[in-house]
């Protein structure tokens, strides 16, 4: 990890290189990662190995991190820096009644997403656990090209934004039918754009088929977007557009109002 270069409006009193590397020591680990040696800490955030053994230390006293004195671990106590957003954060708690309504409707699962720099991150969900994958797990981050509610995200913004937005995404193929051509992905998303919702099937995980709008508040600022994911089966992309959209819709006119 190179140290992150400061926005020209940050005052360098003001940043602390102790918590920049604390924080990069906790996003080293990942599902492939889930146990670190110190060396290999060091590796993924670009430290030195001491630098990331006191680092690993650290938050091993403050409970953060488990350690059996050669690899470290997770512990659950990390769940506070998420779920402080999400008991905090205004957008959650105003979407959630909206999304059990959606759900209701459509019998399906219902989600809001948002953009964090070049990831989407599922913020609110509502719905049973029919659709289970890292991808649609509360909190959870991924390519927003390989979901509805990333494409749908991306289709609201201007071509020359949600192109250099592509340009630095990690796209990755999860499934055989996963799109990674970025002109593919581009024509795509402005498909998107002029229909005015995104579909996408099978890109994340196979079976599953996603469809999103945009999620605007009352200025008219894309916020996010607003989702429902559900199974394929033998129901047409097409039927399937027809049954769920129009509450799809709906709902987000709803929103733009009261966010």
């Amino acid at each position: 990890m190179n140290s992150v270069p400061l926005p020209p409006e940050v005052d360098k009193r003001n940043w602390i290189a102790g918590l920049e590397k604390g924080l990069a020591i906790i996003e080293a680990f990942d599902m492939e990662n889930h146990r670190l040696t110190a060396t290999e800490a060091a590796r993924r955030t670009g430290m030195t190995r001491s630098s990331a053994r006191r680092h690993l230390m650290m938050l091993s006293y403050m409970g953060y991190v488990g350690s059996d004195g050669k690899t470290f671990w997770l512990q659950p106590k990390v769940l506070r820096l998420g779920t402080a957003y999400l008991y905090s954060a205004r957008l959650p708690r105003i979407v959630q009644p909206f999304l059990q309504r959606l759900t209701g409707v459509t019998k399906e699962s219902a989600f809001v997403a948002i953009l964090d720099a070049d990831e989407l991150v599922y913020i609110a969900r509502n719905g049973a656990n029919q659709v289970m994958n890292t991808g649609f797990v509360l909190g959870a981050r991924t390519a927003p090209t390989v979901a509805s509610a990333g494409m749908a995200i991306l289709s609201a913004y201007t071509p020359e934004h949600s192109a250099g937005l592509l340009a630095s995404c990690d796209i990755r193929p999860h499934t055989p039918f996963t799109l990674v051509d970025k002109q593919q992905l581009n024509d795509e998303i402005r498909k998107a754009a002029h229909q005015g919702y995104a579909l996408s099937e099978q890109q994340l995980e196979l079976g599953v088929r996603g469809i999103a709008v945009p999620l605007k508040n009352h200025k008219a600022e894309t916020l996010g977007a607003l989702s429902l994911s559900m199974q394929m089966g033998q129901e047409r992309a097409e039927d399937a557009v027809r049954r769920v959209l129009p509450a799809l819709q709906q709902v987000a006119a709803e929103l733009r109002n009261v966010i």
